[in-house]
């Protein structure tokens, strides 16, 4: 849960774009330039899914509506340790900052992000395990992908 690793952590996306990043603790890869502004009227698109074009058809980013389920009673997730302990083990990953791409609080903090939007400049997103919140679009966090 806890392992700060770039292994461990996965890939981070920012919110509705195509291009995910490696983070090894003070660079991130590809360095292709940083989107460190995202407005637009739409959640993530299914040709910008990764979850839907990595693993295949059926695959996507979870909804708010689904991580709102899974915080719920009877799994009731608590806290980050709840969430990890679940049988999807979510794991501490962080994110990686909105204006230059550095990472911030790997193996500490957990953001996940749902596939809906709070509104033009902000995703919804799972914080903590426990908690349903946004963030501004173009923070990058790992992703979990369901299959319904």
């Amino acid at each position: 849960m806890s392992d700060a690793s770039e292994t461990s952590s996965g890939w981070y996306w920012q919110f509705n774009r195509l291009q995910g990043y490696k983070q090894d603790g003070s660079t991130y890869t590809p360095s292709n330039a940083w989107i460190s502004s995202i407005y637009e009227s739409s959640g993530w698109s299914l040709s910008n899914d990764p979850c839907n074009l990595l693993l295949g058809t059926g695959w996507r980013i979870p909804t708010k509506a689904e991580w709102t389920t899974a915080v719920a009673p009877p799994q009731y997730w608590i806290n980050a340790t709840s969430a990890w302990n679940s049988i999807i083990k979510l794991h501490n990953g962080g994110y990686l900052n909105y204006s230059n791409g550095a990472i911030v609080s790997r193996g500490s903090d957990q953001y996940m992000w749902a596939s809906t939007q709070y509104d033009s400049s902000y995703g919804d997103c799972l914080y903590g395990g426990y908690s349903i919140t946004y963030l501004t679009k173009p923070y990058a966090t790992p992703l979990r992908c369901v299959r319904p």
